[in-house]
């Protein structure tokens, strides 16, 4: 049995929009079955499906804890980490037909984003 991966990820309903914090196996598959709302819930009822970032784990308890952490971040410190990614170029995601300019996400400095 091959090292499996798993993805902690983000998606968002459009830039500035309603953030969702997941974790998966199937990074690709997951973010189809969002896209498509295959399934009843958050993303489906607030349209999120555009993929803004994402962090891949050796072992599930660790992408877990993750998520877990980054739902109680506030959101300025969210949408501070999507951009800090994007400029790096993850390849991943600006290989995906819904990359988007993430620099029209800013909502000011962290300490005054939505205010």
């Amino acid at each position: 049995m091959g090292a499996r991966s798993y993805y902690v990820y983000i998606l968002a309903s459009k830039i500035g929009g309603t953030l969702y914090i997941g974790v998966t196996n199937d990074l690709m598959r997951r973010v189809a079955e969002h896209r498509l709302k295959l399934a009843e819930g958050f993303t489906k009822r607030y349209d999120v499906a555009r993929l803004v970032y994402f962090e891949c784990f050796d072992e599930v308890e660790q992408a877990i804890h993750r998520e877990k952490r980054l739902k109680k971040w506030r959101r300025a410190w969210k949408i501070s980490l999507i951009e800090k990614k994007t400029r790096i170029g993850t390849t991943f995601i600006r290989a995906l037909p819904v990359a988007h300019d993430f620099s029209l996400w800013n909502t000011g400095s962290p300490g005054q984003a939505g205010r």
